[in-house]
């Protein structure tokens, strides 16, 4: 008898430790910040799973990918310095302002515009759903919008109907 509580002693005291870190470890993840991006209108469309799932860890060469808390949103770099993501904007139609970006991947056609304030908005064209990224002056100050190829594998999983014209 005495066999068995020592060993449900030693056990006890394995198990608390474990205990108190799986108890910190939702505690630590709300110390991170959490970019607030609002969700697009078609954001529960089953075509942005696999996109979301396909986005990289790290855009730009150093921003890293934030929390966010909307479905089919994702965020790279911290606050007002961030790059956000949304799949399921409306789709644009045909613009002037659509240009063909090429990677390994595969060619993705946005539609670009410059913010009179500087921020740059890049809208998937030809793509249902259609994806936006923004990329506020406090990233462009200190990184090129050349970032926009590095999303091509995640947006590729969305088939492309019709290209820049």
């Amino acid at each position: 008898m005495a066999r068995g509580r020592g060993y449900r002693g030693r056990v006890l005291r394995r198990a608390l430790p474990a205990s108190l870190l799986v108890a910190l470890v939702p505690a630590l993840a709300a110390c991170t910040p959490t970019i607030a991006v609002d969700a697009a209108p078609d954001a529960a469309n089953p075509a942005c799973a696999p996109v979301m799932l396909a986005l990289p860890d790290v855009l730009a060469g150093d921003l890293d990918k934030a929390r966010t808390a909307a479905q089919a949103t994702a965020a790279w770099g911290t606050g007002g310095a961030a790059v956000t993501l949304r799949c399921g904007v409306t789709p644009p139609g045909p613009s002037p302002d659509c240009q063909q970006v090429e990677s390994n991947a595969g060619t993705v056609d946005w539609i670009v515009e410059a913010g009179d304030d500087g921020t740059w908005r890049f809208t998937t064209f030809g793509r249902d759903p259609a994806i936006e990224v923004i990329a506020p002056p406090a990233v462009t100050e200190n990184h090129s919008t050349s970032f926009i190829a590095d999303l091509a594998p995640a947006i590729t999983k969305i088939p492309q109907s019709t290209p820049c014209t």
